[in-house]
């Protein structure tokens, strides 16, 4: 099947965002994927700040992005944009860096004052990068997301729904196998 990158773009080590890709990174690797993570906050901070294109890490994201056939993009919403951590590493990569992938954006924020980030401030840069498809996204409010003290996720059934059925979308575009959702079958 194919190979995609999930990037998250979140700050934070314990951020409902990164939880939320790994738990959808599960389910595109039963679908028959090979899903790669990718914590922007994990790549220097000297590589980032300092636009270092040379940068060995910032080579490393950029060949992982070239791989890839499908890139799965996560990020916190903060005054209504994405990430600026997520913003630095996009910056930073090639012009076309997206060209010819099939991509995903998805978005976490706590309030539905932010749910048209994805379209309006995410979606014109990843298009802005060339991919053959941009697919359906989703924003999922923070409350939405618990984590229990063994550290597993939970999603709220309507946004676990409909969080399933865009991932599904996804798989489906690079070829996967698609899961049925639990309410229609």
């Amino acid at each position: 099947m194919a190979t995609i990158l999930s990037v998250s773009g979140s700050p934070s080590a314990t951020s409902r965002t990164g939880r939320l890709l790994r738990h959808l990174d599960q389910r595109l690797t039963v679908q028959g994927h090979e899903v790669i993570p990718l914590d922007v906050r994990t790549l220097p901070p000297e590589a980032l700040l300092h636009a270092d294109f040379g940068h060995p890490a910032m080579a490393r994201a950029a060949a992982l992005f070239e791989q890839a056939e499908g890139v799965v993009i996560g990020t916190p919403v903060y005054k209504a944009a994405y990430s600026g951590l997520l913003k630095a590493l996009l910056d930073l990569l090639p012009q076309y860096a997206l060209v010819g992938k099939t991509v995903l954006p998805l978005a976490t924020g706590g309030s539905t004052a932010h749910v048209l980030a994805i379209d309006y401030a995410l979606r014109p840069v990843l298009a802005s990068m060339g991919p053959a498809h941009i697919t359906p996204g989703w924003f999922t409010l923070d409350k939405d997301i618990t984590v229990g003290d063994d550290g597993t996720l939970t999603v709220a059934p309507g946004s676990a729904e409909a969080l399933l059925q865009v991932t599904d979308q996804f798989s489906a575009a690079l070829g996967g196998r698609t899961t049925l959702l639990a309410a229609t079958g």
